[in-house]
């Protein structure tokens, strides 16, 4: 028991630093033994599973996700935190009507889950625009929650503040108290400019109550402040895993990868923004600018030297609440556009899972190495290309593959080329990702479809290459 208790709490301690690889380790540990000497209670076997299911959906893993969920549900039926992940995992999946399911159970459990409602409303004009008038009636069976179980779930959250809901009927009132003086604690350091003692109260805050969007969201700006763009980064996934409309989330990640020059990513979060909220003026002119460094670093050599990061302005926190969404000005003198020049190419080999798929092409993207994307994409068959991408398709892995067939295959291998532009467009996500595409690379892609028409090959005909590019929308 004690063995295992400290592989939980290594587990804890990791997953908070983001190292959640490590951290589903710990909790594997944990399980093993559990399996193998047993005395662990239903209930605390339950929170070990439901843990790395929280580990493996921060990674993306969402089968192996929900596998962990379903086993903690068997263990402790109806326990919220397991029913969030597995719905958010089904989601990710495009799974839309077991996440459906998934969300309304919590609801039946505690009708407060503000993320839980979000998303019902979210998945209601999904399945409709899906299904049509009738989609009520092709969703799976949802199970009923007996009251008395209800009941002991409340009671069960007022002696956990850890696993507390934001709702006052299942927050302790005394844990409510501190996390609420804590909140203000902190941002009265911020009104100081007192960055990393405001961000101590937060994480103490986090603590208490790990699931109070508003925490995250005003530490994500000091960390902003103090040019912590990781960390910002990852305050925000938080925040946007709580509720996946938060506009101060997406602003912030925006910003966060725009710090670490992961320009697609932040111009995808950006058009978010734009997307929840078409009259922020700030989020559209960063998107300008944004788009012109990414355009930059295309188009330019990469410096030899490392550019040096500005200062970020940062309005102060409201004293009863986070900064308003209107005021985001505050971000306009943000990071300077740049590239780092890759101390040598990337390294690449064949892929023999989507993981190390996945591993692979976030460090060609980090290095922005079109090169090294070609080279990957020689490795293995075209018809692999989904089973890789799995359902962790984004828009800037588009664009890099897209400009890598391009640039470095297109002229020696039309063929491949042409296999891997057909498999791409089996990819889950893909028609998904493809609407998100800018202007600038819709060009592209139809400068891509363009040459390929003109290549004389055997394997491939003109009328080929047109279906496929109806098959992209062009």
């Amino acid at each position: 028991t004690l063995f295992r208790s400290r592989s939980k709490e290594r587990g804890n301690e990791l997953f908070k630093h983001g190292r959640f690889g490590e951290a589903a380790s710990e909790y594997t540990e944990a399980i093993e033994h559990a399996g193998s000497q047993g005395g662990d209670t239903p209930d605390e076997l339950s929170i070990l599973y439901s843990n790395r299911a929280a580990c493996y959906l921060k990674e993306g893993n969402c089968g192996d996700c929900i596998q962990d969920c379903t086993s903690a549900l068997e263990l402790q039926p109806f326990s919220i935190k397991p029913l969030l992940r597995r719905a958010l995992a089904y989601e990710s999946m495009e799974r839309y009507r077991q996440a459906y399911v998934d969300y309304k159970t919590v609801l039946q459990i505690d009708s407060g889950v503000q993320s839980a409602n979000d998303s019902i409303n979210r998945l209601t004009r999904t399945l409709l625009d899906q299904d049509g008038l009738n989609w009520r009636e092709k969703l799976p069976p949802i199970p009923s929650v007996p009251v008395s179980f209800q009941s002991h779930q409340w009671a069960e959250k007022a002696n956990r503040s850890r696993e507390s809901q934001q709702s006052p009927e299942m927050i302790n009132k005394k844990a409510e108290e501190m996390v609420l003086s804590l909140k203000q604690e902190g941002n009265e350091f911020v009104k100081k400019a007192q960055y990393k003692q405001a961000i101590e109260k937060y994480s103490a805050c986090v603590k208490l109550n790990s699931e109070e969007c508003s925490i995250y969201t005003n530490r994500a700006l000091c960390y902003l402040k103090l040019c912590k763009f990781k960390e910002a980064r990852q305050d925000c996934d938080n925040a946007i895993r709580l509720d996946a409309s938060n506009v101060k989330a997406f602003y912030r990640r925006a910003l966060a990868c725009k710090g670490l020059q992961d320009y697609q990513a932040s111009i995808n979060d950006l058009n978010k923004v734009i997307q929840l909220d078409p009259n922020i003026s700030e989020a559209k002119n960063e998107l300008t600018e944004v788009t012109q460094s990414l355009k930059s670093t295309m188009n330019s050599p990469a410096s030899s030297q490392e550019k040096q990061r500005k200062k970020i302005q940062i309005q102060e926190v409201n004293e009863n609440e986070e900064e308003e969404v209107k005021s985001l000005n505050h971000f306009e003198n943000s990071v300077t556009p740049g590239r780092v020049e890759s101390k040598r190419p990337v390294a690449v080999s064949k892929p023999s899972n989507a993981y190390e798929f996945g591993q692979i092409m976030n460090t060609i993207k980090a290095e922005k190495d079109i090169m090294a994307c070609a080279d990957l994409l020689t490795t293995f068959e075209p018809k692999d290309l989904p089973v890789f991408l799995s359902n962790k398709l984004e828009s800037d892995t588009l664009v890099m593959i897209i400009k890598s067939l391009q640039c470095c295959l297109l002229e020696k291998e039309p063929s491949l080329v042409y296999e891997h532009l057909l498999y791409l467009s089996k990819a889950e996500r893909f028609q998904v990702v493809l609407m998100l595409l800018g202007k600038k690379d819709q060009a592209e892609l139809k400068e891509l479809f363009g040459k390929l028409s003109e290549q004389q090959c055997e394997q491939i005909t003109l009328e080929n290459v047109q279906s496929l590019s109806r098959t992209y929308g062009l």
